[in-house]
């Protein structure tokens, strides 16, 4: 009896077991009671002090401040599909330069990978901001938001991608070799269409994480959310409403963007593919170089 596709479609993530999931269902019961608990008790506090009486609330049923906040959303949005398609292409490079046999170029892109996962984000944008002004370099506002944010996604891209491409079997790539095609032609033409529609779930949950570290923007006065949100709260004096109704944009914004990669992520697979010979590689996890099957 054959099996069906799905059960030959390789994962990044390790299926969990009866009493792990078990576990998961526990624990998110848990948790949502926490959640609730927290949420009652701030609503008790916000009451009492005043927080929920309608003239605080009554100013965010009007047209023109959540136009202005939607103008914030704009400028989150701007700088996200940025860094997604600037941080994407160039980590695509670094996980192929992760993989390449030439043992400078596996060495730059290694380091790189590695150097730029334990630098924090905002000192990058604190130098972006006060260090390279002092060496003539000043970059407009949006900028000094994009690079530093592209330089740390980028390491986080192309673990992805490494990750999605040594999740195929090395028989892929030699395969293509065998029917003619070049080793370069074969990474391009069949193993990364295949690695990067594999990956593809854990992509959107990166861009999730890249949408809230866009919120440093307000740090360089650059118009995404939160800034607006700070201008807005300076402005009506209401600080506690306006944050929430902030903090409720990011939560469809991104709860849009976690529903995508979950139904991605169950999405069974329209093609077969064959068992893998190796281990999967999970995110998150470090994969060694010592049994990479496919090189450039």
């Amino acid at each position: 009896m054959s099996a069906s596709p799905s059960e030959h479609t390789p994962s990044l993530y390790d299926e969990p077991g009866p009493r792990t999931r078990r576990a998961i269902r526990l624990w998110s019961i848990v948790a949502v009671v926490v959640v609730v608990a927290v949420v009652v008790a701030a609503g008790v506090q916000f009451g009492s002090h005043g927080q929920l009486d309608a003239d605080r609330w009554s100013p965010f049923l009007t047209a023109g401040i959540w136009q202005y906040l939607l103008v914030g959303l704009w400028g989150t949005v701007q700088a996200a599909a940025l860094v997604a398609v600037l941080g994407g292409a160039f980590g695509l490079l670094l996980a192929l330069g992760r993989l390449s046999r030439n043992r400078v170029l596996h060495g730059i892109s290694t380091a790189y990978i590695e150097i730029a996962r334990t630098i924090p984000v905002l000192l990058l944008i604190y130098l972006m901001l006060f260090g390279l002004p002092q060496l003539g370099l000043n970059f407009p506002l949006l900028w000094k938001l994009v690079i530093p944010l592209t330089i740390a996604n980028a390491a986080a891209f192309a673990e992805i991608i490494r990750a999605g491409i040594l999740g195929l079997p090395a028989g892929q790539t030699e395969a293509a070799v065998s029917l003619g095609l070049s080793r370069g032609q074969a990474m391009r033409l069949v193993v990364l269409p295949q690695a990067l529609r594999f990956v593809t779930p854990s992509l959107v949950t990166q861009l999730v994480s890249l949408v809230k570290d866009t919120s440093l923007g307000y740090i360089v006065a650059f118009t995404e959310l939160l800034y607006r949100g700070q201008v807005l709260a300076a402005y009506n004096h209401f600080l506690i409403p306006t944050f929430v109704v902030v903090t409720l944009i990011y939560l469809v914004f991104n709860g849009a963007l976690s529903t995508l990669a979950s139904r991605l992520r169950r999405r069974p697979g329209k093609r077969s593919l064959a068992e893998p010979t190796t281990s999967i590689p999970v995110v998150g996890v470090p994969v060694t170089d010592t049994k990479e099957p496919h090189h450039l």
